[in-house]
């Protein structure tokens, strides 16, 4: 049952740390549900708060959130000068020491001894293998030298990935010694921060998983209760690299295929000690099972909880907000006993812009026919005519996005392909 939260919890407030990407939603689901928003952040560099979500903000404070013992001084001024109800991390890199602030607030949160197994993917796949699931053959490799026994147990084709990253950063498959020698030289020679952080060279040597990939969007409830919302199919870029170039939600699965799929992801759940609040599960299906590639404690990024929105009508912003602070919130409804919005459609898709091989861009077509059509929601471009483009091959060389719905899972994906071919950038 739903109360009126924001007449009952009028004057609580929540503290959101370094919002970015989709934890930026945090903040105005925080605000439906009548509390007050105080936000940590850097706000410099590449961890500028966006204007778009300065509104949202009732008080920010400024630390530098890569500090921990800075963020954590900040934490207990703000608990001690009117309390707080609860703490949510904003990114995936804020976890660890949102679990270890809310621990000493008293505050739902992540078990402390929980935390490295949810962030470093290494940890990940020993609890998970220790729990009797199904996992990639893997093996660490904190230095060049160590690379080869790890390719020498996973065999090739192998995939190495940073061992504590996001974004598919530096995840290459190599096919040789000689390949993955390479992209591990790449990776420990690229001494960009990112949020604040650079990479610490060890990483994860795993068996390459042919089949298509998934990821399960859910969340714990403050009672404990996993409640798997969505099953989202994932589009990947040409390989060795595994840039994600498109989603839909639903994932196009058969009952049985989708009943393993929620019963492997919320096995995972439960050996990681996620306790509570959301989780982003992304699993591989070679032969149609479900095996782990790494599942994050919290929402997924790239507009996946707008996707699951669109349809499914449930707000995984809302759900992971009341989850933090205690808040019995029925994944059907927002505040006040309102349901939560009809799906707009059975399915809904994202697709990101490219331009491979083009280091900037002059002119770009194709954007008035497809913003003209009903079934596309939202067109964005992140850069700027002239402006350079990554050439990372990760999420950071993708130069705008276009979100869309359909009926069926075959004109999602069709129309996922109509808008690689209708936008071109010259």
């Amino acid at each position: 049952m739903t109360t009126d939260l924001r007449d009952a919890h009028a004057g609580d407030r929540v503290l959101v740390v370094e919002p970015v990407s989709s934890g930026t939603a945090l903040l105005t689901a925080a605000r439906d549900l009548g509390l007050r928003t105080v936000v940590a952040s850097f706000d410099r560099d590449d961890r500028r708060l966006p204007d778009s979500v300065r509104p949202d903000i009732d008080t920010l404070v400024t630390v530098d959130t890569a500090d921990e013992t800075a963020l954590t001084r900040a934490a207990l001024r703000l608990h001690e000068d009117g309390g707080l109800r609860g703490v949510l991390p904003g990114f995936e890199f804020y976890v660890p020491a949102v679990a270890r602030i809310a621990a000493r607030l008293g505050l739902a949160g992540l078990a402390e001894d929980s935390v490295e197994q949810v962030r470093d993917k290494t940890a990940m796949r020993r609890r998970i293998d220790a729990a009797g699931l199904r996992v990639p053959r893997w093996a660490p490799a904190a230095s060049a030298a160590e690379l080869d026994a790890a390719a020498d147990h996973v065999g090739f084709p192998c995939v190495l990935k940073p061992s504590d990253s996001a974004g598919s950063v530096h995840v290459t498959r190599a096919d040789t010694r000689a390949e993955l020698h390479r992209a591990h030289a790449l990776l420990t020679a690229d001494l960009r921060p990112d949020l604040g952080r650079t990479l610490d060279g060890r990483v994860l040597v795993e068996e390459y998983l042919d089949g298509p990939e998934v990821s399960v969007e859910g969340c714990v409830t403050a009672s404990g209760e996993v409640v798997v919302v969505a099953v989202t199919r994932k589009f990947l870029g040409p390989e060795p690299h595994f840039v994600e170039l498109g989603h839909i939600v639903q994932a196009d699965l058969s009952t049985v295929e989708r009943q393993a799929v929620e019963a492997y992801a919320a096995d995972v759940v439960a050996a990681l000690g996620v306790r509570v609040g959301p989780f982003h599960c992304e699993l591989r299906l070679p032969g149609g099972e479900p095996v782990l590639i790494e599942l994050g404690a919290r929402m997924g990024g790239d507009h996946i909880p707008d996707l699951v929105r669109l349809a499914t009508g449930v707000s995984l912003p809302h759900l992971a907000v009341a989850a933090h602070t205690g808040l019995s919130l029925d994944p059907g409804r927002l505040p006040h006993g309102v349901p939560a919005s009809a799906p707009r459609a059975k399915h809904a898709g994202i697709r990101f812009l490219t331009a491979p091989g083009r280091t900037d861009y002059r002119t770009v077509s194709g954007l008035t026919a497809l913003r003209a059509r009903p079934d596309v929601l939202d067109v964005q471009l992140y850069l700027k005519p002239g402006e350079p483009i990554p050439p990372d091959p990760d999420f950071r060389c993708r130069i705008g996005h276009a979100v869309y719905t359909a009926d069926s899972y075959a004109d999602a994906v069709e129309l996922g392909h109509v808008i690689d071919r209708g936008v071109t950038f010259e």
